[in-house]
């Protein structure tokens, strides 16, 4: 998966439409780091990419229920929409967290149910929670836990990937570059030098 664009709206500390983030700039890179000062807004948006994808936030320690910032107004729509590319194809989730707001008319609140759709080269192609979140899973091969410890290693949770003990870290791996198949290979080839041993 490569990240295209990253689009932030009345979520966490931010209570407008963000400018986008262009991750495209930094393609000639390879790998970049996300870095600054504290409070500048970094864990903003791991969280942000990993909510869209997986409907979950960067730490364990944040729940999801909080995300829509607290500064927005009510006429503020709070959602991330994460554009990225995978094996040939363009996607992106367009993702809102569930919230409370000022009923537009009259009095009291209304609730906003976190909504979730994922597209694929301009066309919807999943809607709803649990299906956009297998969906993901499905394309990515990673649940968001392993996502988190290999791709959005947010701060303070660094350690997980290099303390990891080593069956996680072989699954992690073997799971990101689908080895899979050459684990299949390796038992055939044992069971046939085996067999030759025996014979």
């Amino acid at each position: 998966m490569k990240p295209i664009k990253l689009i932030i709206s009345a979520f966490g500390p931010y209570a407008a439409t963000m400018p986008e983030i262009n991750f495209e700039q930094f393609e000639d890179k390879g790998l970049f780091l996300i870095s600054g000062d504290t409070g500048a807004g970094k864990t903003t948006i791991f969280d942000a990419i990993s909510f869209a994808l997986y409907g979950t936030t960067s730490g364990s320690y944040r729940d999801t229920q909080n995300l829509r910032s607290e500064y927005a107004r009510d006429d503020v729509e709070s959602y991330v929409d994460f554009y990225f590319s995978h094996q040939g194809s363009n996607y992106h989730i367009k993702r809102n967290p569930s919230y409370q707001r000022k009923k537009l008319r009259g009095e009291g609140y209304a609730t906003v149910k976190e909504q979730a759709v994922l597209y694929k080269d301009g066309e919807p192609l999943v809607e709803g929670l649990t299906r956009v979140n297998g969906a993901v899973r499905d394309l990515l091969k990673i649940d968001d836990k392993q996502f988190k410890q290999i791709a959005m290693i947010a701060q303070g949770e660094f350690w997980a990937l290099l303390n990891a003990k080593t069956d996680q870290r072989t699954e992690i791996l073997r799971t990101i570059f689908m080895t899979d198949g050459y684990k299949n290979i390796e038992f055939k080839l044992k069971d046939r030098l085996d067999s030759v041993r025996a014979g």
